[in-house]
């Protein structure tokens, strides 16, 4: 029996699997394979990239394999330089609707469309009332001011609000106006203290100084001191402690504690 001669160290399978690959590399050379990213040959509606190598569809135009497609833009819509999305936008005073078109944004009457053109908002003067803008009614002793919302008023330095007027506001003896939209729009003179709606003087005793927190009695203890009901008491400050930042109370230095009224070293 005859049996077929092969090249020494060379198998049928082998040379199969090499005429292959030439065969694949030869087609490739002769056929060029157009990427999806922006490579070979520039199409039609296409640019050089500026740096690096490929090309950039023009806009207007996507990609589609080795071309640049048209983008079909709706009526009040242009095309944009994103390279994601719809490939346009609309106009400004427009708004997209179910991703195929581009609907006027409503403005009711007494508003202006806002510079970002994507909603609305009153002229002065006006508040919006749902869908639309309603004249703002001022009371005496008010003026109209730049918030959105609420009702678009305020009253006079001097003057609070109350269903829906601005009465005066009361301030008692040893007392002044304030700016705040909070409490009653008034305060206490430094050395008075609000006492059921009026001013008394603080009554400052020894080693005290006058406090102008708004609440308490007027007045707190000089540093070195305690207060102890309506007075001031020297505080006795054991070895080995310091007073702390308020300088009205102690406590043990570091590497001390407390013990049994004392500051001990720690164990």
């Amino acid at each position: 029996m005859k049996h077929r001669w092969h090249p020494k160290g060379r198998s049928p399978g082998r040379v199969l699997v090499k005429l292959i690959a030439m065969a694949g590399m030869i087609a490739s050379l002769a056929f060029p394979v157009f990427a999806q990213d922006g490579t070979g040959p520039v199409p039609a509606n296409a640019q050089p990239r500026s740096y690096g190598g490929g090309w950039n569809c023009d806009l207007g135009y996507r990609i589609d394999g080795a071309d640049c497609i048209a983008i079909d833009i709706p009526e009040h819509a242009y095309a944009s330089a994103r390279s994601y999305g719809a490939g346009w936008q609309c106009l400004r005073g427009y708004k997209e609707s179910g991703g195929t078109s581009c609907k006027a944004i409503p403005v009711p009457a007494n508003a202006f469309l806002q510079s970002s053109g994507y909603d609305w908002q009153c002229e002065r003067g006006y508040r919006q009332d749902r869908d639309s803008c309603v004249l703002i009614v001022l009371p005496d002793h008010a003026f109209l001011t730049e918030s959105t919302g609420g009702t678009g008023w305020t009253c006079d330095r001097g003057f609070t609000v109350d269903a829906g007027a601005c009465v005066p506001i009361a301030v008692p003896e040893n007392g002044y106006l304030t700016n705040s939209d909070y409490g009653d729009g008034w305060r206490c003179e430094r050395g008075f203290v609000e006492v059921a709606g009026r001013c008394d003087a603080v009554l400052l005793p020894a080693n005290a100084l006058l406090d102008t927190d708004t609440y308490g009695p007027g007045w707190r203890c000089e540093r070195g001191y305690e207060r102890q009901d309506r007075s001031c008491v020297a505080i006795k400050l054991p070895e080995n402690a310091h007073y702390d930042r308020s300088g009205n109370r102690w406590t043990c230095d570091p590497g001390f504690q407390l013990t049994d009224g004392v500051c001990a070293l720690e164990r």
